[in-house]
């Protein structure tokens, strides 16, 4: 068993975008949403992407929004929107998450997706980029169908690194040799909880504190394979610095039952 992993946070970090939008547009389509559902999330989709995700509780309203919503509705339910938005996430994988993501496990390391969103989200994509697992929000399910309640910790700031301490425990995790990777300051628990954080496209609250603790900070270019990684005031290729990272180096459809009739005449 590996002594260390690697954990990637998903929206603007292993993914460009967010994962809002096409997760929210199937959950209309499958009747787990409503148009202004859908709008609302798309502003905070649109916002995020600009300045990042400032940790000021918007997340955590669009979850009770969420968890309201599928109430009632069946596990294969959230499976198939999943399943259903899976290419779509595939595509928005960065290039060089990818390599990251291969040069970890090259050097022996576990590698996992670390996100709020759905767990029945993230494990489909974790699993088809050969990653080894995945941790994401779970909803309370009782005989098969949402109860509209948490089913563990809220997988965001602290129930990050809550989640990951549990895991690291559960498999003998070493989190002094552990990465993690985030864009956002509201991952600053995460960040701190393992021996050796990067800043990915960082939002300036992460990326003066990155500077101020002399973190590594990569910039990933979104549109080619170009990126550059900063450390203090030096500059090196992120090719070069995941090299050094693998070397070990520091110092009407909103009703329950709509929602159920719906998915039971989709079956």
């Amino acid at each position: 068993m590996a002594r260390a992993a690697a954990f990637f946070d998903l929206d603007r970090t292993l993914i460009s975008g967010a994962s809002a939008f096409p997760f929210g547009v199937e959950a209309w389509r499958q009747g787990l949403a409503t148009y202004s559902d859908v709008a609302k999330w798309t502003l905070a989709a649109l916002s995020f992407l600009i300045s990042g995700d400032k940790g000021d509780g918007a997340t955590m309203d669009i979850r009770g929004e969420f968890l309201a919503r599928i109430e009632g509705a069946s596990v294969s339910d959230l499976d198939q929107i999943g399943q259903a938005i899976l290419p779509k996430l595939v595509s928005r994988v960065r290039p060089e998450s990818r390599k990251l993501v291969a040069m970890h496990h090259e050097a022996g390391r576990d590698t996992f997706i670390v996100s709020a969103s759905p767990h029945a989200i993230v494990e489909p994509l974790a699993a088809s980029l050969a990653m080894t697992g995945a941790i994401g929000t779970e909803g309370e399910i009782t005989d098969g169908v949402f109860t509209g309640r948490l089913g563990g910790p809220f997988i965001y700031g602290p129930g990050k690194a809550q989640a990951i301490e549990k895991l690291a425990s559960d498999r003998g995790y070493d989190l002094n040799l552990c990465y993690a990777y985030s864009d956002s300051i509201s991952d600053l628990p995460m960040m701190e909880l393992v021996g050796h954080p990067v800043a990915v496209n960082p939002d300036s609250e992460l990326a003066a504190i990155a500077r101020d603790r002399g973190w590594p900070v990569v910039i990933l270019a979104r549109k080619t394979k170009r990126a550059v990684a900063f450390s203090g005031v030096a500059a090196i290729t992120v090719s070069a610095a995941a090299a050094g990272y693998a070397l070990g180096r520091r110092h009407g459809k909103t009703s329950a039952l709509a929602r159920l009739t719906r998915s039971r005449l989709g079956r």
